[in-house]
C-alpha cells in the first residue's frame, strides 16, 4: 500500500495475453477511494512497467466498472468493491478496491504511457488545498459554537467568558485560525497570477499541515469548553462532537503531516 508514498504505487498493468498491442491486464490494490463503491468509472494510478520501480513506470488510466463486471469474468476480469467504517469522512464512502486481471484498452491511458506522476503531485495542490479550507471552516464552527456556548454557560455563579483560563482558549483558537486564514488567502491569490503548480506546492503542504493543526488545536479546546456535552452525539455541541471525528483524517488524507514537513 503507497500510502503518502505516491511513487510506490504497486497496481500494475501487464499486456494482454491474447491482444498484447490494444489490451492491459490490471490486478492490484486500491485502499481509500473516496466514492469507490458507487463509481462507474474510475481513474487508476497504474505501474505500467511492473520490474521498473521508478516513478517513469506510473500511469493513468480510466477502467469501466460496469463493463468490466457486467462481462464475462474469464474474459474481462472482475472488480472487487467493499465499503471501509471509517471514523469520520462518513459521506466519503471510502472503499478498498480490487483488481482481478481486468482487462482495459490501451486507448483508455489519460495522457501518455509512463508519465502519470507529474499529474499525480499537480493534482494534489487542488486536493490539499480543498482539505485546508475545509479544515479552517471547521476550525471557525468551533469557534463559533464555544463562544455562544461561553456566553450562557455559569460555573460558580459566573458566565464561562468570566473565566480568563476561558477566555484564553477563545483568543488562541481566534489567533491559529486568523494565522491559516491570512495564508489562506496569500496563496488563493498566487493561484491567480498564473504561478506553476511546481512553485506553488510548497505553500499547498504548508497550508495543508497548518490547517490540519488548527482545526486539531480548535477541536480540542472546544471540547474542554464544553466539557463533557462534547462527547455526546447530539445536543448542544453536536458540531464540536462531529468535527472532532474528522480531525485525523485532516492530518492524513492529501499527504500525511510528517510526510509534508519532510
Amino acid at each position: 500500500m503507497a500510502g503518502s508514498d505516491v511513487g510506490n504505487i504497486g497496481c500494475f498493468a501487464i499486456d494482454d495475453s491474447d491482444e498484447p498491442h490494444k489490451y492491459y491486464r490490471v490486478n492490484g490494490e486500491k485502499y481509500f477511494i473516496s466514492n469507490g463503491i458507487n463509481a462507474d468509472y474510475l481513474t487508476v494510478a497504474i505501474r505500467t512497467n511492473r520490474d521498473n520501480k521508478k516513478l517513469s513506470a506510473l500511469s493513468f488510466i480510466l477502467i469501466d466498472v460496469n463493463k468490466v463486471n457486467g462481462g464475462d469474468a474469464t474474459q474481462m476480469g472482475r472488480i472487487y468493491r467493499s465499503k471501509m467504517k471509517t471514523q469520520g469522512w462518513w459521506l466519503g464512502n471510502t472503499t478498498y478496491i480490487v483488481f482481478k486481471n481486468v482487462r482495459v484498452p490501451k486507448t483508455y491511458i489519460i495522457g501518455a504511457e509512463n508519465k502519470g506522476f507529474v499529474p499525480i503531485l499537480e493534482n494534489f495542490n487542488h486536493g490539499r488545498f480543498a482539505m485546508a479550507s475545509t479544515a479552517i471552516r471547521y476550525s471557525r464552527c468551533c469557534l463559533e459554537d464555544s463562544l455562544k456556548f461561553a456566553r450562557k454557560r455559569k460555573t460558580f455563579g459566573r458566565a464561562l467568558t468570566e473565566h480568563q483560563v476561558i477566555r484564553h482558549k477563545l483568543v488562541n483558537m481566534m489567533m491559529h485560525i486568523e494565522r491559516c486564514s491570512s495564508l489562506m488567502e496569500q496563496i488563493t491569490y498566487q493561484m491567480t497570477q498564473n504561478i506553476s503548480s511546481r512553485d506553488l506546492a510548497p505553500k499547498m503542504a504548508m497550508i495543508k499541515i497548518e490547517a490540519a493543526k488548527c482545526m486539531e488545536f480548535c477541536a480540542r479546546e472546544a471540547s474542554q469548553i464544553f466539557g463533557g456535552r462534547s462527547y455526546l452525539r447530539g445536543g448542544t455541541a453536536e458540531r464540536v462532537e462531529r468535527i472532532y471525528r474528522e480531525v485525523c483524517v485532516m492530518g492524513i488524507a492529501e499527504g500525511a503531516t510528517e510526510i509534508l514537513t519532510d
